[in-house]
């Protein structure tokens, strides 16, 4: 029983490996206070203030430091999304997936920052705004399953979650919401080079649901009723434009092979 839960872990590594450090980081923290946890989300924030002193550790460091309300509430959706990732693109391609987001998002948002701030578009208070968390790479991850998503859904799940992130960005106030569409998309186009996934399963669909549901609650959280409007828009557009472009077979031609073509 044992070797077979250790073989079953060992499939997910990743996963589970840094829901262990980023548990254990945010009890440390718990525990140490309030005080102390405001100095260290300072110190790895990867804002302007500290990546233009050359804190580029910060691009790593703050992926495990999480400040995003009780542990038990976002742990679980976090580790189906990594977990049904892992399954069907195996540990290295997650990792590849996961650090596209969390990096990649993190330094285009910080050109667009600074560039907001050279022409005055923002105040410069921003440089030194709090960013850490997992919510980049996690939103990269979910851009990443498109690939895996069976082809009869991909456009609705393609057309309601880049419409929900899209509408965020258009009410949100908060440079966060660009980072997670930016990592969505980023998510997206790295998955055009994973292979195929294997056979879904019941518990991998299962999975799938937490972790979209998750993934949504990522993106959505600074308005919930505009993103599920958006979404819901997304979804049916996708769904359409997918129809105009697949031509309808005549029914009494259905049966016709043209000639020289096999069945």
């Amino acid at each position: 029983m044992l070797l077979r839960l250790l073989a079953r872990l060992a499939r997910i590594r990743v996963t589970v490996a840094y829901a262990v450090i980023v548990t254990s980081v945010t009890v440390v923290l718990c525990a140490l206070g309030p005080q102390v946890q405001d100095q260290v989300i300072r110190h790895v924030s990867t804002n302007l203030h500290n990546l233009s002193r050359g804190h580029v550790g910060t691009l790593l460091g703050s992926a495990f430091v999480i400040d995003a309300g009780p542990i038990y509430v976002w742990l679980p959706g976090l580790v189906c999304l990594l977990a049904v990732a892992e399954l069907t693109y195996r540990s290295g391609l997650l990792v590849v997936a996961f650090t596209a987001g969390h990096i990649g998002a993190t330094l285009l948002v910080a050109a667009g920052l600074t560039a907001a701030v050279e022409l005055g578009w923002l105040p410069l208070s921003v440089s030194r705004a709090t960013d850490v968390g997992m919510s980049y790479g996690a939103a990269a991850v979910l851009g990443s399953l498109t690939a895996a998503i069976p082809a009869r859904w991909r456009p609705a799940w393609i057309g309601w979650f880049l419409a929900v992130g899209a509408a965020v960005v258009a009410v949100g106030r908060d440079f966060t919401d660009v980072g997670h569409t930016v990592a969505l998309v980023l998510g997206m186009l790295v998955a055009t080079r994973f292979r195929r996934p294997p056979h879904w399963t019941a518990v991998r669909f299962v999975m799938l649901g937490v972790a979209a549901a998750f993934g949504y609650l990522v993106l959505a959280s600074t308005d919930l009723l505009v993103a599920t409007a958006a979404g819901l828009a997304g979804a049916v557009i996708g769904e359409a434009l997918t129809r105009r472009r697949v031509p309808l077979v005549p029914a009494g031609n259905a049966c016709e092979v043209p000639s020289g073509h096999r069945l």
